[in-house]
């Protein structure tokens, strides 16, 4: 098929599309596809999850549950188990997880997993964008090699490759998956064009087109390595400007009020969430293949990584103050979501504090408006179902580890014999004496 034809299929929407992987990044994306007129097929390996969205249940924040609901009752979306599927998808977004081995290293096996089953069954005069976060190399060095091999089919002859990096925010009121500008990567100028075509017959925001899979994928790490250097920055700081007596959160508040050349970040017991704490663990394991050694980026993930201890060592301090030890304390746990007012618990460092915190003997409870229970390292556990005075009360002490806006603080603050709040959520409560902040 000539590219013309193609992108003329496009623009008409003839195309059917498939999104392999239907979580955070997955299931906006397939919702969006649908919404814009493309009849989209999700496909995820959790029955569970393919079994919601055919019942029209949203399970993504991000998702509003009527437009779901609608397009799978309109027969617009639906999801499934089986990727012999694939045979009917003219254009394939492969949205799953990239997390890390437990030595930090890359872990590919979903991506690769993915790329397996849908060689099997792909067709002449496909377009497979891959979005799920990884090293610089990966569409060339890994998913091409798999799908012509799978397949029989020739890259950039017989269908089209390319890269497009998610950029999902959970909880961000003003960009969704539908107005955040996009970048794509193709193999070849004709996949790349192709690419954006059908990006653009989508989304309301930019497409920008790069000259190869390897710059979008950097493009992606830069961004979240961005963002991760700059947080080892503030917690280190924060560090600093506690052992000399000096607001860290003052500190910040006044640099940004200069208009050009500043751009605030903030402290807090470490970094959550599946991009920032894992995208540069990429970069430098990439970076070693060409004996280079990322200082800077891995100075600052060091210092990220070691915030939940020092949170405990602060935590550990407030105690000793009212005569008690950490082992035996009873602490109460403000927030196990990765981020204010969402219920994703991906890489929290709430779950490390807490983990820290009893294997120093302490007794934790944790109160989440948005999370009801989570699982880690194989275990469930259950959060109190209520903020109560009595909670409040029996604890040594209270530790805020997430912003969230739904929490009733002048409760906390009159109640609780100490307060560590590491997210500076209490700025504004009175009466400041048992508060002590990051």
């Amino acid at each position: 098929m000539q590219k013309e034809v193609l992108i003329q299929q496009i623009e008409q929407f003839q195309i059917v599309v498939g999104v392999i992987g239907l979580g955070y990044v997955g299931l906006p994306l397939a919702v969006e596809k649908a919404r814009a007129g493309f009849k989209t097929t999700g496909f995820d390996v959790q029955q569970k999850k393919v079994d919601m969205v055919n019942q029209g249940i949203n399970y993504i924040g991000d998702v509003v549950q009527e437009d779901l609901a609608s397009l799978v009752k309109n027969g617009m979306l639906r999801a499934t188990s089986d990727f012999s599927f694939v045979k009917d998808c003219d254009f394939i977004a492969i949205c799953v997880p990239t997390p890390l081995d437990e030595h930090q290293q890359p872990d590919i096996t979903y991506v690769r997993d993915s790329v397996m089953e849908i060689a099997k069954y792909l067709k002449k005069d496909s377009i497979v964008v891959l979005e799920s976060t990884t090293y610089p190399g990966t569409t060339e060095e890994l998913v091409k090699p798999l799908l012509e091999e799978g397949s029989g089919l020739v890259c950039g002859e017989d269908f089209y490759l390319g890269f497009s990096p998610e950029r999902v925010d959970p909880g961000n009121l003003l960009y969704k998956t539908k107005n955040t500008p996009k970048v794509v990567g193709g193999i070849g100028k004709d996949a790349t064009e192709v690419i954006a075509v059908m990006y653009r017959a989508v989304l309301s925001s930019d497409v920008t087109e790069v000259s190869s899979p390897a710059v979008a994928e950097m493009e992606k790490i830069l961004e979240n390595t961005y963002r991760n250097v700059n947080i080892g920055l503030v917690n280190e700081l924060a560090k600093l400007c506690h052992e000399m007596g000096i607001s860290i959160w003052e500190v910040i508040d006044a640099a940004k009020t200069k208009p050009y050349g500043f751009q605030a970040f903030y402290p807090g017991p470490g970094l959550g969430g599946h991009c920032i704490p894992l995208d540069p663990y990429y970069l430098s394991w990439k970076a070693r293949e060409y004996g280079f050694h990322t200082s800077m980026i891995e100075s600052s993930m060091m210092i990220n990584d070691r915030m939940p201890e020092y949170t405990v060592e602060r935590a550990s301090k407030m105690l000793n103050r009212f005569s008690k030890a950490l082992n035996g304390s009873k602490i109460l746990m403000l927030g196990v979501a990765y981020k204010q007012d969402i219920d994703d618990y991906r890489e929290s460092p709430a779950l490390d504090v807490i983990e820290i915190l009893e294997k120093h003997g302490a007794v934790v409870a944790y109160y989440d408006p948005w999370v009801e229970e989570y699982q880690h390292k194989g275990k469930v556990v259950k959060g109190e179902k209520e903020l109560s005075v009595n909670l409040l009360e029996e604890a040594d002490l209270v530790i805020i580890t997430t912003a969230h806006s739904n929490v009733d603080y002048d409760l906390v603050q009159k109640h609780a014999k100490a307060i560590f709040d590491t997210k500076n959520v209490m700025k504004a409560i009175a009466g400041r004496d048992n508060i002590e902040v990051l």
